[in-house]
C-alpha cells in the first residue's frame, strides 16, 4: 500500500514531518514530491493523473495560502485526497483552510485542521485498514496506547496536586 505526499512548496516538509513519521511506524510506503497547483500544474496534473497506476492508494497533499493543491489534484482522479491547508500567511491560514474545504459537489477533498498533518496521516491509515487486517490492528493499540497515556498523565497530575 502507498500514499503520496505532496507539498506545495519545501517549506511545508516541517510541517509535514509529523505525517511521514506516522506513515512510517504503520508501515506505510509514501511517495513524496514537492510540486505547484499554480507554477507547475502540468506536474501536479500527471501526478494526479498517474498515481492509481503507480499503486497509489490515498493522495495527500498540503498547500498554504491560495492552496488548490488538494482540489486540482481531486479533479484528476477518482483516488481519496486528503488535504492540509498550511498556516503560511498573512491571514494565519484561513485562507489555506477556505481553499481546501470549500470544494464544489461532485470533487471531494477531506480537509484536515490547519497544519493537521499527523491526523491526515492517521485518517489515510484508517482508510487503508479497512481493507487491511494487520493495519487495522495496529491501528487499535495505537488507540489503545493514547488511552494509556492520557491515564498516565492524569496519574501524575494527580501526584503533583496531592503533594
Amino acid at each position: 500500500m502507498k500514499v503520496a505526499v505532496i507539498m506545495g512548496s519545501d517549506s511545508d516538509y516541517p510541517v509535514l514531518e509529523p505525517l511521514i513519521k506516522t506513515l512510517e511506524e504503520f508501515g506505510i510506503e509514501s511517495e513524496i514530491l514537492v510540486a505547484s497547483a499554480h507554477r507547475t500544474p502540468e506536474k501536479v496534473h500527471v501526478f494526479a493523473s498517474s498515481a492509481k497506476q503507480r499503486g497509489i492508494k490515498i493522495i495527500i497533499a498540503a498547500a498554504g495560502a491560495a492552496a488548490h493543491l488538494a482540489g486540482v489534484i481531486a479533479s484528476v482522479t477518482t483516488l481519496p485526497v486528503i488535504g492540509i491547508p498550511i498556516k503560511s500567511s498573512a491571514l494565519n491560514g484561513m485562507d489555506s483552510l477556505l481553499s481546501t474545504v470549500q470544494m464544489p459537489a461532485g470533487i471531494p477533498v477531506a480537509t484536515m485542521a490547519i497544519d493537521g498533518a499527523k491526523n491526515a496521516a492517521l485518517f489515510a491509515i484508517q482508510i487503508l485498514a479497512l481493507s487491511d487486517n494487520n493495519l487495522a490492528d495496529k491501528l487499535e493499540t495505537y488507540r489503545d496506547n493514547l488511552k494509556i497515556e492520557v491515564e498516565q498523565k492524569n496519574a501524575n497530575l494527580q501526584k503533583k496536586l496531592n503533594k
